[in-house]
Parts: structure tokens; sequence; C-alpha cells
């Protein structure tokens, strides 16, 4: 309920805020462990179809929807810390209305 848990939060809204960007530009560092997997696994199968002579589109395919996995994740994430800050700051306000209330002036 006190500033530094705001400000913890509003610190992690912005490291979630970079890391969706990022994934929007195709980065995988934000990406968790099974998403680089599957990236990796597609970005193997893809090279070895173009290698072969086929069409690689369904390991594009398989890499673009993991990319938008993530950006979902992150996008759930991102709205939950929002949410939890609106309720930090509503809880605060509540407890300084009640304090104020509660004196005799």
């Amino acid at each position: 309920m006190s500033k530094s848990d705001i400000r913890r939060l509003d610190r992690e809204i912005q490291k979630t805020a970079a890391k969706l960007e990022a994934v929007r530009k195709g980065e995988w560092w934000p990406l968790n462990g099974s998403e680089r997997r599957a990236m990796a696994r597609a970005l193997a199968g893809g090279s070895y179809q173009v290698v072969r002579g086929r069409n690689p589109d369904r390991a594009e395919q398989q890499m673009e929807t993991t990319g938008s996995a993530a950006e979902m994740r992150l996008n759930a994430e991102l709205t939950a810390l929002h949410s939890e800050k609106q309720r930090l700051i509503t809880e605060a306000a509540r407890a300084k209305a009640a304090k104020k209330a509660s004196g005799w002036w």
C-alpha cells in the first residue's frame, strides 16, 4: 500500500512493456524457455525444408503462432500489473480518506 509498492509495480510495468515491444519486433530475449524451444524447433525445421527445396510455410506459421502466443502472454501480464497498481492506489486512497474522517476536526 505504500508508495514503494506502487513504484515497484511501475518498474515492472515498464519492463513488461519493453518485453512486449521487443516481441513485436521479433526479438527472442523476452521469450520463456518453452517459447524459445518452439521457435528454435520451427527455425530448424524450416531451414531443413529450404535445404531440401521444399516450402517452409508450416515452420513460418509455427514461428508466427509462437510469437503471437508470447505477445498475448505479455499483454496479460501487463493487464494484471495495471489492475494491481489500480487496486493499490484505490486502497491507499481509501485508507487516507478513512484517516481524515477519523479526526475530530
